[in-house]
């Protein structure tokens, strides 16, 4: 066991900060021991204020339209290959009614950027979830937005928002997106989305093209400054038809060990074990949980488009029905000695 290396774990989980050197050090050693010291102290703190508890939220992917062109994403504008679809506002009433029956209390609805989904129709969405499961928390995932947008979305009921910024470092930010994006905007869209009162989800793909350890830590000090209730991270994953189709898939070690450290630094965050990370490794989302995760976002959108809603390639689950998926998802808790827990899974500073 390496002393250093468990001494700036301590130090980190004690004073919930992280200097650039210790950083690298963590990211940068080999030794298999010090990872499962890491990954021991990150469950010890996910335990003290969660229990065994791992929450599940259903993921309704309701459009693949997006006006965007991102330069990693399988939706992105120009992919003239995505089959394109909008669920109608009965499909995804319909969805959440399914999820309740089978245990949900929070539903995720995500999307591309899609005009179609004015604000006035999103509202209406909302309002009618929460009207029929008013017990359940409705989170968007629909990209950047006005202000006075999403104060429309918290006034018909959003609980919560997830908006990744994807890279704090705005050189970076230019080299995944076109032009007519900037990271200094998406980094506002979070601000103003935590001003107004949401419980607000931010988050990177690890080993996305071109970026460094540094633009990490980078990272990690926007998101001190940022304090977000959620932070979802998982490996990046090329996609086919995108400019970035060659790239090197992001690392599952780097982002287990990434996950471990933002639960020493925010001992109160939702942090989920993605889809993603279980697309690159078949146990990755019991060695997310393992490594200091509470989350799963198991999939309530209709079988027959989740084909369609692809980011990245070889997406997991894509055909599993949502009640297959999720007695699977608790058998699998199970084994490791965690349970799913039945309740709405709010961030403990928005528990009365």
């Amino acid at each position: 066991m390496n002393i250093k290396f468990t001494q700036i774990t301590e130090e980190i989980k004690e004073n919930r900060t992280i200097t650039k050197p210790q950083f690298h050090y963590i990211l940068e050693s080999t030794d298999p021991e010090d990872a499962e010291y890491l990954f021991q102290a990150a469950r010890d703190v996910s335990d003290r204020v969660f229990g065994k508890d791992v929450y599940l939220r259903g993921l309704v992917e309701f459009t693949n339209y997006c006006k965007n062109d991102c330069y990693y994403c399988g939706i992105r504008c120009s992919n003239q290959n995505a089959q394109r679809y909008r669920l109608g506002e009965e499909q995804i009433l319909s969805c959440c009614d399914m999820g309740e029956k089978l245990g949900f209390r929070t539903f995720v609805l995500q999307g591309g950027e899609d005009p179609y989904f004015t604000d006035e129709r999103i509202c209406r969405i909302v309002e009618k979830i929460k009207e029929s499961h008013p017990d359940c928390a409705v989170t968007l995932s629909i990209g950047e937005k006005s202000y006075e947008s999403y104060q429309a979305f918290w006034k018909a009921g959003a609980d919560r928002y997830l908006l990744r910024h994807e890279t704090a470092d705005n050189k970076h930010y230019g080299m995944l997106h076109p032009a007519a994006l900037s990271g200094e905007n998406r980094k506002k869209c979070l601000y103003h989305l935590k001003e107004i009162g949401f419980q607000v989800g931010c988050g990177i793909m690890v080993g996305s093209p071109y970026q460094t350890i540094d633009h990490i830590y980078e990272d990690f000090v926007f998101m001190q400054d940022l304090q977000p209730h959620m932070i979802g991270i998982g490996p990046f994953i090329p996609h086919q038809d995108t400019p970035f189709r060659d790239q090197p898939q992001g690392s599952v070690n780097r982002t287990l060990r990434l996950l471990a450290m933002l639960r020493l630094l925010f001992p109160k965050v939702l942090l989920p074990a993605t889809t993603a990370l279980g697309t690159a490794d078949p146990k990755g989302r019991e060695k997310g949980i393992l490594a200091g995760a509470n989350v799963l976002m198991p999939n309530l959108s209709p079988t027959d488009v989740r084909e369609k809603y692809l980011l990245y390639d070889g997406k997991i689950c894509t055909g599993e029905e949502a009640a297959e998926c999720n007695a699977c998802l608790k058998r699998r808790m199970e084994r490791i000695g965690y349970h799913v827990s039945d309740g709405r899974g709010d961030h403990p500073d928005f528990v009365s």
